[in-house]
């Protein structure tokens, strides 16, 4: 289990972006490929309507902004169709506002999704999960994801979907305080974090909410790193 700070992340992608240089040695990042490229990954996103605009956004351009394939996808929607967003923000109420988002283009079809194709998945927060979790295809995906020992991150209202699949008994996980009872009550052991923090335990990435993204980002991409490694170093044997 590991709680983690971007700092060292950021440095290490400054350095790439700005001066086109290998990462730093001897720094636990030692995760590239033998050109100097760093590994990158195929993941599947599940969205719905009224999903956190911030929460679908913001890590949809910035897994691509590393160098990897994101397929957004909505049960019973097709590419290039849309699912509407919803923002949720912090305003010193005793929950969280909501505000009409976005309209989210998918670029992937649901039903065309091959789940062994994916490296890892993303379930961001929102409204969407209160329904995602009812469909039995949504359950399966996310129970193959944790049977293959894939990386997974979610955030927020994401939890509802993992405590609905069964697959965070023993795990630490945070997310949106208001869902803690159904990490409890699926076995899972609810992660008391500051919004802005993110946690990982095995493969699995969760955090409260969106001002976690950098934490939270940073640590799925450490995750999604050293499972590609892995696979890697697999196929070379």
């Amino acid at each position: 289990m590991l709680i983690f700070s971007p700092l060292k992340w950021t440095i290490q992608l400054y350095r790439i972006v700005l001066y086109d240089t290998q990462p730093l040695a001897g720094e636990g990042y030692d995760l590239w490929q033998g050109d100097g490229a760093m590994a990158v990954a195929k993941l599947l996103m599940i969205v719905g309507d009224y999903v956190e605009d911030y929460e679908v956004m913001v890590p949809f351009q910035a897994l691509q902004m590393v160098g990897h394939t994101v397929d957004a996808v909505c049960p019973n929607k097709k590419k290039g169709q849309h699912v509407r967003t919803a923002i949720h923000d912090f305003e010193g109420d005793q929950t969280y506002s909501e505000k009409p988002g976005h309209n989210f283009v998918l670029n992937a079809t649901f039903a065309d999704v091959h789940m062994e194709s994916y490296d890892g998945l993303v379930i961001p927060g929102g409204r969407a999960p209160e329904y995602l979790r009812l469909n039995e295809k949504v359950l399966e995906i996310v129970r193959y994801f944790v049977k293959a020992d894939k990386p997974i991150a979610a955030i927020c209202h994401a939890a509802q979907i993992l405590a609905a699949a069964g697959v965070i008994s023993g795990k630490q996980v945070s997310c949106y305080p208001a869902c803690s009872p159904e990490v409890v009550l699926a076995g899972g052991k609810f992660a008391a974090l500051e919004v802005t923090d993110a946690i990982t335990d095995g493969k699995l990435v969760t955090a409260p909410a969106w001002p976690a993204h950098p934490t939270w980002l940073a640590q799925f991409q450490e995750v999604l790193l050293r499972h590609l490694a892995a696979k890697s170093n697999q196929v070379e044997v």
